[in-house]
């Protein structure tokens, strides 16, 4: 008897889990994607559209093209999970029956959650780099921009890709000094962590390049009004930092409907699972990829790819009845543009933090330092995500499982840090 899989989510975990799947089953099982439009945006891509690197058009291709023959697209917002019922509900009034669900939603952004900033946007005085009209504006701002005071703010974590902020302060060093007005340029990093990313080894040589390229760093300040007007932020606790442009990471939550849904989230949002299996806690048939997942990982790009190894042998064998493979290791690998034409690589999981060495063995990209391979590397990356990682095929050489090999993991005890669960950045839970 076939089987019938939705999976909420036309983005990146949603396109290479229902790819993984039509392959992995049986050909009679019904495989249905649901997101809202038709327009998939390569997000990595978004960094470097405000300084001109790349065109914004050249990121985005139809959602429905990415799907392998086989798979259904329905266009339409979803208006609410019935779980008890085992139906998706949605916006245009359909009703979607399934034997699994898989959630591939991802995070919203929610300016509207801190007082000031959607009236800061809309006056120009804000601007967001994570969605694509958002980087098109702040690239016409930057190119206006003259001199001033530029703040870059992390309003509150978790966020989607938390290196994004940091590596955009070191891409603006680079723009203003192509134009020959750095020196008129103020630029400040500011952040709810205490420190750049967090307090490990990665911290340490995060933190170091900021003071090189002579950006202010300023730490557990957490936003509660942008006062355009004023040109401030101003955190919880009364501090301010001025600002005549800021460059903002909007509040992250889930999508709206999950909230509409009794059972299947937290206040925030995102959807409770078991970190190994990915099967939600809400229910046994109900799978989570992606940024929509309240896990320790990173939502990152990377994080969804290695998720789908695990999460397509899982679903596969639920579907028999048989029992779940607790094998995903929260494993996240980052590129991190520095800026000149180069870039730094980080690769941890669960129980390791980022550390130097090579990946993914003693032979391979360096870590944790500035090299031109690892810029060509990130660039590469967009080739790869439209033809081996939305297809949901393997990368040779790279599983889903951290490799240690190459690591230089005496650095984590000699440091005694904790291990790289901070740095998801995850917000307390009440």
């Amino acid at each position: 008897m076939s089987k019938r899989i939705v999976v909420l989510g036309g983005g990146t975990g949603g396109t290479l889990i229902a790819n993984r799947l039509r392959r992995r089953l049986a050909s009679d099982d019904l495989i249905t994607v649901i997101d809202r439009d038709n327009l998939h945006v390569y997000q990595p891509g978004l960094l470097f559209v405000p300084f001109g690197r790349i065109r914004a058009e050249g990121i985005t291709r139809s959602r429905v093209r990415q799907l392998h023959a086989g798979i259904g697209y329905h266009r339409s917002a979803a208006e609410s999970v019935a779980i008890e019922e085992r139906r998706v509900h949605l916006e245009d009034g359909t009703v979607l029956p399934y034997d699994v669900l898989v959630v591939a939603t991802g995070a919203e952004l929610l300016p509207d959650e801190t007082e000031g900033l959607a009236d800061a946007t809309a006056r120009g005085k804000a601007f967001t780099f994570y969605d694509r009209s958002g980087a098109v504006a702040l690239r016409d701002a930057l190119t206006r921009f003259d001199g001033g005071r530029i703040a870059v703010n992390v309003v509150d974590m978790p966020i989607k890709c938390p290196v994004a902020p940091i590596e955009f302060c070191f891409l603006a060093d680079w723009y203003f000094r192509d134009r020959g007005i750095r020196d008129r340029v103020e630029l400040t990093f500011v952040t709810p962590l205490d420190g750049a990313f967090t307090k490990e080894v990665c911290n340490r040589e995060l933190s170091g390049m900021l003071t090189d390229k002579r950006i202010s760093l300023v730490t557990e300040f957490n936003t509660g009004q942008v006062d355009a007007d004023h040109g401030r932020l101003v955190s919880f606790d009364g501090r301010e930092v001025g600002f005549d442009l800021a460059v903002t990471v909007p509040v992250h939550g889930g999508q709206a409907y999950v909230g509409r849904s009794p059972g299947l989230g937290d206040a925030l949002g995102f959807i409770g699972v078991d970190e190994r299996t990915l099967q939600a806690k809400a229910s046994p048939n109900i799978f989570v990829i992606g940024d929509a997942a309240d896990i320790r990982a990173s939502k990152a790009g990377s994080v969804a790819h290695f998720e789908g190894e695990v999460l397509t042998r899982n679903i596969a064998s639920f579907l028999r009845g048989q029992p779940l493979s607790a094998s995903f290791d929260g494993h996240t690998n980052c590129f991190i543009e520095s800026g000149f034409g180069k870039a730094l690589l980080i690769d941890f999981n669960y129980e390791t933090e980022p550390v130097t060495g090579r990946f993914p063995g003693r032979i391979g990209l360096p870590l944790l330092r500035e090299s031109r391979l690892n810029h060509l590397g990130k660039l590469a990356f967009q080739w790869f995500y439209w033809h081996m990682l939305l297809p949901g095929r393997d990368i040779p050489g790279i599983g889903a499982g951290m490799p240690l090999a190459g690591k230089r993991l005496e650095e984590i005890q000699s440091a005694g840090r904790p291990p790289a669960g901070l740095l998801t950045g995850t917000r307390e839970r009440a």
